[in-house]
């Protein structure tokens, strides 16, 4: 049974730890824009002693990054936790957290993209927390574009919640937050929709699983990536997979994915959502190419250019929610039920 932590509301903690990468001290100015302005929606906003983005490719030891992570999960005070972003080796605190303890506790939001996939995705299978998968702390001042949600709002639902893509995608580089910490709006000058691979229309639903390929990739045939277990619990719904490439080039692409399709992970997907990247081609061969060489044949619909990776805006998407999607010529939407088959915690 999916467990959803109860609705963020005002008056809230939100916990900040960095369990891979930390944040440099030029780059302060931004992570204080962030809690300010969550601290301005009436947030209390706690930062962990995990923060340390310089000299290292990770905040602090994989001990203490694994402690303060697990306190903030299971401290019945604090409602969600939000990372400051990503980084590369958060996989290295799995085996150093309480599982079972973290299972006994009431839930709580774990909020963030790119390598916190590597943590939400087990959270999801090993304990059957709803994690959500979208923004991360640093992100977080950015407007939604219109058609989809803000983080915090989907961390504040109750009961269904409908999304259309944006149609729209930042063709630029990230923002230089050293320079200027203050922006609150992608620039959104690109133009996409979502496009089902073989041209057809497509209405369906089934349970939201997925993240960053690069990390959790890494997790297939390991304790922590059991995607085939969750597909037989689920059987009956069946389930809609997302996957994004961050920065890997084509042909690595290509492999992780056909590591997924061996390990058993597509065995009960319904569909398969592949998020806008900017990730590069290997020579002729690009990430479309990637996707369709891995996957094409399993006969699933794919559907490309979903707003549900590191190309901004984001799609806030829910590990563990019953979701309807609707790929049609008059209308792109994904419509998630934060009930469905759920209990809610505390």
């Amino acid at each position: 049974m999916i467990r959803f932590p109860q609705p963020l509301s005002p008056g809230d903690r939100i916990g900040v730890t960095s369990p891979s990468s930390g944040v440099p001290k030029d780059l302060w100015p931004r992570l204080e824009c962030a809690t300010r302005w969550l601290h301005e929606r009436g947030f209390e906003v706690v930062v962990g002693d995990c923060m340390d983005g310089d000299g290292s490719h990770v905040s602090a030891p994989a001990v203490e990054r694994a402690d303060e992570l697990q306190r903030m999960l299971t401290d019945p005070t604090v409602r969600a936790v939000v990372p400051p972003w990503g980084g590369e080796t958060a996989i290295d605190v799995l085996d150093l957290l309480d599982w079972d303890a973290i299972g006994q506790a009431e839930p709580t939001w774990l909020v963030g993209y790119s390598d916190l996939s590597t943590l939400m995705l087990p959270l999801t299978l090993r304990t059957g927390w709803a994690t959500l998968h979208g923004a991360n702390l640093m992100d977080t001042p950015y407007a939604a574009a219109d058609g989809l949600l803000h983080w915090t709002e989907v961390a504040a639902a109750q009961g269904p919640l409908a999304q259309r893509q944006s149609g729209v995608f930042r063709t630029g580089a990230f923002d230089d937050w050293a320079a200027d910490p203050s922006p609150t709006a992608y620039v959104l000058e690109g133009r996409g929709a979502w496009e089902v691979a073989d041209g057809d229309e497509l209405e369906l639903s089934g349970r939201l699983v997925g993240g960053c390929i690069e990390v959790i990739g890494a997790l297939t045939g390991t304790p922590f990536g059991d995607v085939p277990h969750f597909g037989r619990t689920y059987a009956e719904d069946g389930l809609i997979i997302y996957l994004e490439a961050a920065e890997g080039a084509a042909f690595e692409i290509c492999r992780a994915l056909h590591g997924m399709r061996l390990a058993g992970w597509f065995e009960h997907a319904n569909a398969i959502l592949i998020g806008r990247t900017n990730a590069p081609a290997s020579g002729a061969f690009t990430q479309r190419d990637a996707v369709l060489d891995a996957l094409e044949d399993l006969d699933i619909p794919i559907v490309f250019d979903v707003e549900c990776g590191h190309v901004p805006p984001h799609l806030p998407l829910v590990n563990g929610a019953l979701a309807h999607l609707t790929v049609t010529d008059h209308e792109r939407s994904i419509v998630q039920d934060l009930g469905a088959g759920a209990v809610n915690g505390r």
